[in-house]
Parts: C-alpha cells; sequence; structure tokens
C-alpha cells in the first residue's frame, strides 16, 4: 500500500524545497557549462545539490553528501540514478565550483537588485561594506603549504619581541592555518556581494581592489581603519567610486592646503612619498563624532554635505556594523567557524559554497519580509536556516497547515526584547582592541601649498 506522501495532489515539504532553489537558480545562463556525455549530473542539478549540501546540519561533509543526495534523487525521479560517492561529487565540484559560483553570482546580484528595488539605495548611494576575518582549518599538511602565513613573515614580525623563551612557540601558532577571508556586503539588504579567499597573512585591501570591478559605478564604498592608505584610496576613487572610511593614527590629514575649493571640514590625504611621486592629493571630507570611548574620526570622497550629510555618512557607517554581523551568521548560526575538509582544495570548494548557500538563505528571507513589509534587520538567519533545514529533513513529509516555507521565514524574526547588559558577567573575556585613535590632522607647509599649486597648474595644462 503506497504512503499518503506517494499520493497524488498531496503537497508535500519537499515541493517547496523544490520551488526555493528553482527560483534562486531561475536566472542562471548555463549556456557556458557543459559536462561531459556520461556524466551523471547536469548542471542545475549539480547547483541545487551544493546549496542543499551547504545547507545540511550534518555534522561530517559525507553525511552532508548522502542527505544532499538523496534529496536530489528525489527532486529528479526520471532523471536515472546519480553517482553515489562523495569522493567523485567532491571532484566534480572541484573542477566545477569556480565557473558555477561565477554564474550563481551574477543570478543572485541581479535578483537582489530587482527583487528588493527599496533596499537597493541608502541615502541616495548604493552602499557596500567591505571587511576580512579568518576561518579556521584541519591541521594537515595541505593546509598548512596552501593556507598557513608565510614563516618568514611571522617571523620578521616576532623578530621584536622582547620575551625571548616564548618566541618559538609564537612562531608555531602562527604557522596554524587558516583563511583569511574578504567579503563586499550589500548595506542596503545585509546581503554578501563578492568576496576573495587567500592564506592566513593575505591583504584584505590587494582582495577589496580585485574587487572593484565587481561595484556598480557611482558605488560607496564603506570601511573601517584597516582600509587607509594613500594608494588605496586613488584606486577607489580612480575606479569612479567612492570611499566612506574611519581614519586613526595612522593617518595624517592636511589642511589648508589649496588644491580645491575649501570648507571647513576639507581634509587631504598626501603623504610624503606621493609628493615625491608629483601625486595629487586626495581631497576628503572630515567628520568628528562621539562614539562610546572616545571620538570616531571618518572622511568621505563625497564632499558636498547636501549630497550626503554628516548625519548620514555616521548612519552609513554604523550600518557598516552589518558585515560583522554577516560572519557571525557564518561562523556561528552556520557553523563555519571551522571548516571540515582536510584537503585544501576541499577546503576552499566548501567554503565558497558555504558562501553561496548563505546568500541563497538570506536573499529569500529578505524577499519575503519585504513582501510583508518587515525590516530586514529584524530577519533572524538562525530561524531561517531551521525552516530550510526542517523541510530537508521532513522532505517526504505533507506540508502542515500554515507552515509552508513561505510562512515559516515570515516568522523568522528577531524578537524584540531588550536584553541586560552582560558586562558584569564574570565568563572570561577576550582581550579588548585599542581604538584607532586621533588622526594627525596639520595644516599644510608653504612648500607643500607651493608643490600642490604646481601639481594643479600642469594638471590643467
Amino acid at each position: 500500500m503506497p504512503h499518503q506522501d506517494q499520493s497524488p495532489g498531496v503537497d508535500l515539504n519537499s515541493r517547496h524545497l523544490q520551488k526555493a532553489l528553482q527560483w534562486l537558480l531561475a536566472r542562471t545562463d548555463w549556456k557556458t557549462v557543459r559536462f561531459r556525455h556520461d556524466c551523471t549530473w547536469t548542471p542545475p542539478m549539480l547547483a541545487q545539490t551544493a546549496f542543499q549540501w551547504a545547507w545540511s546540519g550534518e555534522q561530517t561533509l559525507e553525511e552532508r553528501f548522502v542527505t544532499a543526495r538523496r534529496l536530489t534523487a528525489h527532486l529528479f525521479p526520471d532523471h536515472g540514478p546519480l553517482a553515489g560517492s562523495s569522493q567523485a561529487f567532491m571532484k566534480l565540484l572541484r573542477y566545477w565550483t569556480a565557473p558555477l559560483v561565477c554564474l550563481l553570482t551574477v543570478a543572485l546580484r541581479k535578483r537582489v537588485r530587482q527583487a528588493l528595488p527599496g533596499q537597493w539605495e541608502s541615502c541616495g548611494f548604493v552602499v557596500f561594506g567591505v571587511d576580512g576575518s579568518r576561518v579556521e582549518l584541519p591541521r594537515t599538511q595541505s593546509h598548512e603549504a596552501a593556507y598557513a602565513p608565510s614563516l618568514k613573515r611571522s617571523s620578521r614580525r616576532k623578530r621584536n619581541r622582547r620575551k625571548r623563551p616564548r618566541k618559538a612557540a609564537g612562531v608555531k601558532a602562527a604557522r596554524i592555518p587558516q583563511m583569511w577571508l574578504t567579503t563586499l556586503f550589500h548595506v542596503g539588504t545585509g546581503l554578501p556581494w563578492a568576496w576573495r579567499i587567500g592564506p592566513a597573512d593575505s591583504s584584505e585591501r590587494e582582495h577589496a581592489l580585485q574587487m572593484l570591478e565587481d561595484l556598480p559605478e557611482g558605488s560607496l564604498l564603506t570601511a573601517d581603519a584597516g582600509f587607509v592608505g594613500y594608494d588605496f584610496a586613488r584606486n577607489v576613487l580612480g575606479s569612479g567610486r567612492h570611499l566612506l572610511v574611519r581614519v586613526g593614527a595612522n593617518v595624517k590629514l592636511l589642511r589648508k592646503l589649496g588644491f580645491v575649493r575649501e570648507s571647513g571640514g576639507t581634509v587631504y590625504v598626501w603623504p610624503d612619498e606621493a609628493a615625491r611621486r608629483r601625486d595629487p592629493p586626495l581631497v576628503f571630507r572630515l567628520i568628528v563624532a562621539q562614539g562610546p570611548r572616545s571620538p570616531i574620526y571618518l572622511i568621505t570622497s563625497v564632499l558636498n554635505p547636501k549630497t550626503l550629510s554628516d548625519r548620514a555618512v555616521l548612519d552609513l557607517y554604523r550600518k557598516r556594523w552589518g558585515v560583522e554581523l554577516f560572519y557571525r551568521t557564518l561562523k556561528q548560526t552556520f557553523d563555519r567557524r571551522k571548516l571540515r575538509s582536510k584537503s585544501s582544495q576541499n577546503a576552499a570548494v566548501e567554503l565558497e559554497w558555504s558562501l553561496v548557500g548563505l546568500w541563497g538563505l538570506g536573499l529569500s528571507a529578505a524577499v519575503e519580509m519585504a513582501k510583508a513589509q518587515v525590516p530586514l534587520s529584524r530577519i533572524s538567519m538562525a530561524g531561517v536556516l531551521q525552516s530550510f533545514r526542517r523541510l530537508m529533513r521532513d522532505y517526504r513529509h505533507p506540508v502542515i497547515r500554515g507552515q509552508t516555507l513561505r510562512a515559516m521565514l515570515r516568522e523568522s524574526l528577531i524578537d524584540t526584547y531588550e536584553r541586560k547588559c552582560k558586562a558584569s558577567r564574570d565568563y572570561p573575556r577576550r582581550k579588548k582592541e585599542r581604538p584607532p585613535g586621533s588622526p594627525k590632522i596639520t595644516d599644510a607647509t608653504s612648500q607643500q601649498i607651493e608643490q600642490a599649486r604646481m601639481l594643479k597648474f600642469l594638471n590643467r595644462g
């Protein structure tokens, strides 16, 4: 006697899961991806399985593959038998992850812009945040060779330390393999936009510059004090994008240089090395606000306060904190603080599909919240992930009344309860980072003014 979930006309959880996957992949152009004629997978099937593999809550990669393959076989009953080996699946993903993720990234960006038009701009700009973080890896020879910091660089950093007995332990700790992940984050929706992966000692500024071409023309990039520097700022501004960055004690700002028509907040970034190269000074507007512990100094390339007010600048910088929440979701809620893969190639695949999978979850929830006119800041990613995993777990079960995927997503909200301050609790705490301090703001010397005047004259000529 057939089970009730096999009866025609029964609305199963698997159908709602399949509709969500098809919606995420609907804008993808598969023409550039061609598998071998004897391959039992197709590009859409592999992408759907990879999404489910990333969403699965199983503890091992092998169990995640078994769960995802079983779901794919159920969703595509007429396709025929699929390759049942986890090793074959990972080999296929290693070869095709780069082109598939590229196609999916393009499709998901179009989805973000078209499905969430009200959240596309913030304060009149398309705003992105950028930040980096480390992801832990198992200590294997493959990971140490691919992702551990350079031994020479680690030794150079510790050369001037006084505590000689701990030097060996410090170098050993520095060799722990970790991935460095730099992410571009769309501020209006709270969704990732692009990312770069590298060894633990990668430069987040270099990663950010590599991703500049992924940003729309005229967009605004916000960053913390780790993204300062003349060359970085000049590349961002030269690409046709705007910049909003926090500055600290490692930055020297000039006033009264006379290079442009100035107002009260006009400052210049023009280090001595750039002046010797006869590179022009970079013009910014300085905004100072009182933070929780110390003043916050922000500079932006949007010079006109009517275009972007001081209050809007502070609001956008506060919203940049969303990238920190994204990393917390990735590492804690999504359980990717430490990856499972023991091979460096597999670890890159695992992280790439984790990011794409998290993007798909967030986009699905954001669209439902926007339809319900709920602020996207109230999305509970833990609830969203739980909703998808429930469908994956009970995919053969009929849908319970009122518990469709759309209904569960709309209920995945952060409560409005205000938590008490946890500062008085006695659990161990990490060492607090020092604030970046105040930038060095000085008036331009007569020599600098004359050199700027000559550069201005030469640029006009």
